[in-house]
């Protein structure tokens, strides 16, 4: 019984041993680095929190996604409040076209009004490019044109034909 009894404490003096070198080095570990253990483990239950709540709201969609699949009147609605949207969007850009084609109208008809007064001076003698730049001219800067009295058109002799006597 003896060897029992030496057997019985020596073993608790290995236990007691074991138990000091893990308390001196988790404590020295932990005296050296605790800092920055405990931040990191901060930061990862931040990270796995976030994560899990990603996953969850991707699994929630995967299957919303399947569900409205199977469901056949959430894919007709889908496609009416698609094609709703076509439609309108189509009516606007129809709505655009034809202010554009008036704009394209409105330029035409100036143009052509310039055309004609321009055929009318020419027909009464005058320059036609006299008119092109009036517009030019009261768009400048100057003194004013109210104040300053157009001469008259005094009574010439045409240069072909008549004005050449035999």
């Amino acid at each position: 019984m003896e060897r029992d009894g030496e057997h019985l404490f020596t073993r608790p003096a290995l236990e007691t041993e074991g138990l000091r070198f893990l308390h001196v080095t988790v404590g020295s570990l932990l005296a050296t680095y605790g800092w920055y253990i405990v931040f990191s483990c901060i930061l990862l239950y931040v990270l796995f929190q976030k994560l899990s709540t990603r996953l969850r709201a991707l699994r929630q969609r995967q299957l919303d996604r399947a569900g409205a699949a199977v469901e056949p009147d959430v894919v007709v609605k889908r496609q009416e409040a698609l094609a709703a949207a076509r439609l309108k969007m189509q009516e606007e850009l129809n709505a655009q076209v034809e202010k554009h084609k008036e704009k394209l109208r409105q330029l035409e008809e100036e143009k052509r009004r310039q055309k004609i007064e321009m055929w009318d001076s020419m027909q009464e003698g005058r320059s036609y490019r006299g008119s092109t730049r009036k517009p030019q001219e009261e768009d400048s800067p100057g003194p004013s044109t109210s104040s300053v009295i157009p001469k008259r058109k005094s009574d010439r002799r045409a240069l072909r034909g008549g004005g050449i006597p035999n």
